[in-house]
């Protein structure tokens, strides 16, 4: 691997060298002449491929509600989460962090609860905070993904904001809140939290006090076809027994008169 350093840095292939950009750094490589794969090979290349295209929906749906910059390694992060939960596993989504420096649970001892209503119920509890902000906003950002169709169908995001006691200290005491979020639709529920402070009227850009993590994923739950009852069979009557009747006997084709 090379180190490009040039005025006029370049990303892609010319002929046999590919350009990339790693770490803020442009590096080059040569294409390899011929591509040896096994099967083992072909089925990571296709897990890979899988999980980039889930991962690359996924920041399509909130990278442009968040208020906070993800970290450099966001992209391969977030694909290895995918990889590691398995395939079809949208709950395995659970956890993951925009911002790999931090998460929720720095800030909060007992996190937020969101229900199938579409509310986030923050309990009461004192929060950590950031020792110079006046100003502390939670933000609940939520998409409906269709990962069948690769398809977002709708994101809606509300938030609240809490004024820190002053003079400053670590901790604050939150009496608790609600937060409501509405995205009607068909696919998975996929549901972020994120948190940033403020001094007057800037934000505290600081990667240790910058969070967006995913919450929750709720799954679609296919309507059930509703049971349709069926009218009893009715219950057959047998058919009345025909009478029988005496008939005189015959002799000769002419009636025979019995005498008493």
């Amino acid at each position: 691997m090379a180190i490009l350093d040039a005025m006029m840095p370049f990303t892609g292939k010319l002929g046999n060298v590919i350009s990339y950009k790693r770490n803020g750094k442009h590096c080059l490589r040569t294409v390899p002449q011929t591509v040896r794969q096994t099967d083992n090979t072909r089925r990571a290349a296709k897990t890979f491929g899988a999980a980039s295209r889930k991962g690359a929906l996924i920041r399509s749906a909130f990278t442009p509600e968040l208020d906070i910059h993800p970290d450099r390694m966001l992209v391969n992060r977030l694909n290895s989460y995918i990889v590691a939960a398995g395939r079809n596993n949208h709950a395995g989504l659970k956890g993951f962090r925009f911002n790999g420096h931090t998460g929720l649970s720095k800030f909060f001892g007992k996190l937020p609860v969101f229900s199938n209503d579409g509310k986030l119920h923050i309990p009461p509890q004192p929060l950590t905070t950031c020792e110079d902000a006046v100003r502390m906003e939670i933000k609940v950002i939520a998409s409906r993904i269709d990962f069948s169709t690769r398809t977002v169908s709708g994101t809606d995001t509300a938030r609240i904001n809490i004024d820190l006691i002053r003079p400053v200290q670590h901790f604050h005491q939150f009496e608790g809140a609600d937060l409501w979020i509405n995205v009607p639709g068909k696919g998975t529920l996929v549901v972020v939290v994120q948190i940033k402070f403020f001094w007057e009227d800037f934000d505290i850009r600081d990667r240790k006090f910058e969070v967006a993590d995913i919450l929750t994923v709720v799954e679609d739950k296919p309507l059930l076809a509703p049971l349709t009852k069926t009218a009893p069979r009715k219950k057959l009557t047998p058919m009345p027994a025909e009478p029988t009747c005496n008939t005189a006997p015959i002799q000769n084709g002419q009636p025979l008169i019995q005498r008493e």
